[in-house]
């Protein structure tokens, strides 16, 4: 056979016979032959690896994503690369762009990442999930916090709490501030507001959340309340109020974001607002692979709606 045949043939070419297929796999087997993915990328000049970049790794909310961006990937025929970096930079950029990756999901972008740039500049084709950054726009796959808040906010309202409190994420992350204007916007449909003095910001993690709700509770009057920039900060916020002696619910109700598998666990049972992770993670493999092969398509931007689910820690203060 030639040479074109036999490589469509292990490629499951729809133009070769069942039976041809069978003979070049029989032969191949007993051969010993593995196809080379670098003779691959060599021939048609993708390798069809997709990087993920992840600067924090320790976060268990990203360990909730990889499998489903990479069940979706390997089902379109591209492989799933991790890239956890300790921080976004330069250097980051370059090393992206020099490991033969055909795309990039960015999940822990900044918003003032040079990263975009560099990408962009090199023409290698990426997505925004989660995070985004203004510098340089993109494909997306993003959270619309606004129902989820209004939910939350109307039933902590109707259960009596007015002096509310907030952990909040980094300011340089779109994620920290989209959420802040909701909830803000939630809080002024009912009357409420977020006071300087309940507000509190740091990492999304929980050693940021029991820092700032051990502050919190140490006020004449700390908040009846507390809306947490994501579950991670809410589990830390849950810690520091039971080391502090501090009952939830009743003294205090934390309300979480994300909707975590862990929030919904029975010694946590966390009030949260959520959304389908794992379709939002699938979307972003199926929006890489559509900007690799189709590169001067319109850009996309996929936003998923939130819910509030109310569990145990949300109930009237006393």
């Amino acid at each position: 056979m030639s040479q074109p045949t036999v490589s469509r043939a292990l490629r499951d070419d729809p133009r070769v016979s069942a039976e041809t297929k069978r003979r070049v796999r029989d032969a191949a087997n007993l051969l010993g032959y593995v196809p080379s993915d670098a003779g691959r990328a060599l021939s048609s000049g993708r390798t069809r690896r997709i990087g993920l970049l992840l600067t924090d790794l320790s976060n268990h909310f990203y360990s909730h994503i990889i499998s489903p961006i990479h069940r979706e990937l390997e089902s379109q025929g591209y492989q799933l690369m991790l890239h956890a970096e300790d921080a976004d930079t330069e250097l980051v950029a370059e090393r992206l762009i020099g490991n033969g990756l055909d795309g990039v999901i960015l999940a822990t972008t900044t918003v003032d990442s040079v990263v975009p740039l560099r990408l962009r500049d090199r023409r290698l084709p990426f997505i925004y999930f989660n995070r985004t950054a203004s510098v340089v726009d993109a494909d997306a796959t993003v959270v619309s916090a606004t129902r989820g808040f209004e939910e939350a906010v109307r039933r902590a309202a109707d259960l009596g709490h007015r002096r509310i409190g907030a952990v909040l994420g980094p300011e340089n992350t779109s994620t920290a501030a989209s959420r802040e204007v909701a909830l803000r916007a939630a809080l002024a449909g009912h009357g409420l507001a977020l006071v300087p003095e309940l507000v509190r910001r740091g990492p999304f993690d929980t050693a940021a959340g029991d820092a700032a709700t051990t502050s919190l509770l140490s006020l004449a009057e700390p908040p009846t309340a507390i809306f947490c920039g994501n579950d991670v900060i809410a589990y830390g916020t849950l810690n520091a109020a039971r080391r502090l002696g501090v009952e939830v619910p009743g003294d205090l109700s934390v309300i979480g974001f994300d909707g975590l598998p862990a929030a919904g666990w029975e010694i946590i049972d966390l009030s949260t607002i959520a959304y389908d992770l794992a379709e939002m993670a699938a979307e972003a493999a199926r929006l890489i692979v559509h900007r690799v092969e189709n590169q001067d398509a319109p850009l996309v931007r996929t936003e998923f709606d939130t819910r509030f689910v109310q569990r145990h820690t949300l109930a009237a203060p006393r």
